[in-house]
């Protein structure tokens, strides 16, 4: 049974992140470009000025739950995760040197993609019984485009993903990487995982945002740090690293070592496929944590969204990426965390690349799982209710057991494929909603004041 569940998935799988998904997320971010004049190129430095400099802001009369930075800072801690190691890594190892060309196509196209659906979302939340403010596709669905059906599928859809990738997957890298490197049990690890996401999780969407405001900066600091100490050692093979993923982006690239080639199609679909895997743009996931922001427009908190793509693809991803490439271990046959693993030990002195890896991956599975835990209430109290959010917090601490002491080859398979099937009720809600975001970026720009 088992193995029919496997084959079945892996033949949806193919589809969910295979070209006609691919092409339809890239397309969707290529006609939001266009309509939008640019915004993810126009309007990224009134973003970076945006974010950074109201990052302690707390002081708002506007409607929402959390600073605009604890809701970026949360979404963040969703997306900066594993995939910015080890999907990264499994691109370039399949997919060549070029895949890092396509990885940046979709991230300059995702984030307009991120800062339109975090419009729709803001422009359509509604706080729940317990006066949390509440959006995302399904309600967009719902009281937008009166397709409440369909909303409530990507409801069902969001939970369901976020107990596979978001919680059990994450606790078991964790549980995994404690194993290797110091011998801890995955029981034990397990039950510190609980103790510590249940400090977080169980004071709600408040307590998140105060958390991750202050770890996902440090995390990212960290990682980014070992990443470039790595790129300036190595700066005179920085032109050869650029030169491969040019060249292999549109020619391909030939066998080397234990690299098997590539050619310009797998450049192309892995490095998309990872990049969108990364940073989720277009699969509904940050909008709604970014619609319980205090602000006091949609398109202010949609340059939120182009910041955080700023962040998780064009300069972590980055990062490792021209780590991977510039200490010359690509070609040596390994792949996914272990790749990237064997960058920063080759590029870093002593013991150094292992602890930055280690303690990065900890790090990064933490803060998705806490990040994530809140997508997951969302879909359920948009279902059931608020009082279904406490008790969706404790089944969320259950499931972090579970998976720090299983084998969940099939639970990450299946929760892949969730977390893709989320693109297509949200796609949807986003192109329905294309009048609407244009509308209110021409109302929010032509303000007459300044912006910030």
């Amino acid at each position: 049974m088992t193995d029919q569940i496997a084959a079945w998935n892996s033949w949806l799988n193919g589809y969910v992140w295979g070209v006609p998904m691919i092409v339809l997320l890239v397309g969707t971010g290529v006609l939001l470009t266009v309509l939008t004049g640019a915004a993810q190129f126009r309007y990224l430095g009134v973003a970076l000025v945006e974010v950074l400099g109201k990052l302690r802001q707390r002081k708002s009369t506007a409607a929402g739950s959390v600073s605009p930075f604890q809701a970026v800072a949360t979404a963040l801690a969703s997306t900066v995760g594993v995939g910015n190691i080890a999907g990264v890594a499994t691109a370039i190892s399949i997919g060549g040197p070029g895949a890092m060309f396509w990885l940046w196509v979709s991230g300059l196209v995702g984030m307009c993609t991120k800062y339109a659906e975090i419009i729709v979302a803001l422009h359509y939340r509604e706080p729940d019984a317990n006066g949390v403010m509440r959006g995302g596709a399904m309600y967009v669905l719902r009281k937008g485009l009166g397709l409440p059906w369909l909303g409530t599928i990507f409801a069902v859809l969001v939970p369901l993903a976020a107990f596979g990738i978001g919680n059990m997957v994450q606790a078991n890298s964790v549980a995994a990487s404690l194993q290797a490197s110091f011998g801890i049990q995955p029981w034990l690890t397990g039950a510190v995982l609980i103790v510590l996401v249940a400090a977080v999780i169980l004071g709600g969407i408040r307590r998140i945002g105060e958390v991750t405001e202050w770890l996902v900066p440090f995390m990212a600091i960290f990682y980014l740090a070992g990443g470039l100490f790595i790129l300036a050692r190595f700066a005179s093979e920085l032109p050869a690293a650029f030169a491969m993923i040019f060249d292999g982006a549109f020619t391909g690239t030939a066998a080397t070592g234990g690299f098997a080639g590539a050619t310009v199609a797998m450049a192309l679909r892995y490095g998309v496929a990872r990049g969108l895997f990364s940073n989720e743009a277009g699969l509904g996931s940050a909008p709604m944590v970014h619609a319980a922001a205090r602000t006091d427009h949609p398109v202010r908190q949609g340059l939120y969204g182009i910041f955080e793509v700023f962040v998780d693809t064009i300069l972590v991803c980055t990062t490792t990426g021209l780590a991977i490439l510039v200490t010359g271990v690509w070609s040596q046959g390994a792949t996914g965390a272990a790749l990237s693993g064997l960058a920063f030990s080759v590029g870093l002195p002593g013991t150094a690349g292992n602890v930055v890896v280690t303690t990065s991956l900890i790090l990064f599975a933490f803060s998705t799982m806490i990040g994530w835990s809140y997508y997951g209430e969302t879909g359920i109290v948009y279902l059931l209710g608020a009082r279904a959010a406490l008790p969706y917090r404790l089944l969320w601490l259950v499931f972090i057991y579970l998976g720090a002491t299983g084998a969940l080859h099939l639970v990450w398979d299946i929760a892949d494929t969730l977390n893709g099937l989320m693109a297509i009720p949200n796609l949807v809600a986003l192109l329905g909603s294309i009048p609407l975001i244009l509308r209110l970026q021409r109302e929010f720009f032509s303000r007459d004041r300044r912006i910030g």
